[in-house]
């Protein structure tokens, strides 16, 4: 099977994996897929949806947006908007309420200074929604 072309994003896990020090088959049980596939991620053989690189990104405790970019789901420049926005909802200081506002405060000083919402909306809605779904605590494995 030829490889994919989804850059350096299974060199990139698998460096991540390691420093984590966790074996295939432990990232593959705590990001709730089969260890094959994610085998086959690493390899550059398989393209994960962004629902997957979430749930490993999350096994790995890193950005999800980091494996966005690399799995070419996500532009580059977007990535700063949507990791202010991860900061913003991780913060367990401050309550849902109080996040939403400070987001809504946030996207309106980026639209009067000129900066449109990022086109990977929905992704980042998808993104938040399943992070105040789950909260701090989820056991990703766990299906809704």
């Amino acid at each position: 099977m030829a490889s994919l072309h989804v850059g350096n994003l299974g060199e990139y896990l698998r460096e991540q994996r390691r420093s984590a020090q966790l074996s295939l088959r432990q990232l593959a049980d705590a990001a709730g897929v089969s260890n094959p596939y994610l085998s086959q991620i690493e390899r550059g053989l398989r393209k994960p949806s962004a629902e997957v690189l979430q749930q490993v990104a999350k096994a790995l405790r890193i950005s999800a947006e980091t494996l966005y970019v690399r799995a070419g789901i996500l532009d580059e420049k977007e990535r700063d908007e949507l990791e202010t926005r991860a900061v913003i909802l991780a913060d367990p200081s401050i309550n849902e309420r109080q996040k939403q506002v400070l987001l809504q405060i946030y996207e309106s000083f980026r639209k009067e200074n000129g900066f449109e919402t990022s086109s990977y909306g929905d992704l980042a809605a998808s993104a938040e929604s399943a992070d105040l779904a789950d909260g701090p605590d989820a056991d990703p494995k766990q299906s809704p």
